[in-house]
């Protein structure tokens, strides 16, 4: 579980600060990198404790996948 927990730390942070994913996969599947950073971040920080917090971070997550990119 904390290897998770630290993946989603690492890829949120990197989404976050930086506006792109690593590796080709997660680059071609997210359109939104800093949403979607922002959600890993969400929900690996709540650590199922606040589940309301969780669920707005998997939300950012989906959201991350499916909203069209800034031109």
């Amino acid at each position: 579980m904390f290897t998770l927990w630290l993946a989603c730390v690492v890829l949120g942070i990197h989404g976050l600060l930086l506006g792109r994913m690593p590796g080709r996969w997660l680059q071609r599947s997210v359109r939104r990198p800093r949403v979607w950073g922002t959600g890993a971040l969400l929900a690996a920080f709540s650590g199922f404790d606040y589940p309301t917090v969780t669920v707005i971070g998997v939300g950012l997550v989906a959201l991350g996948h499916v909203m069209k990119p800034i031109r």
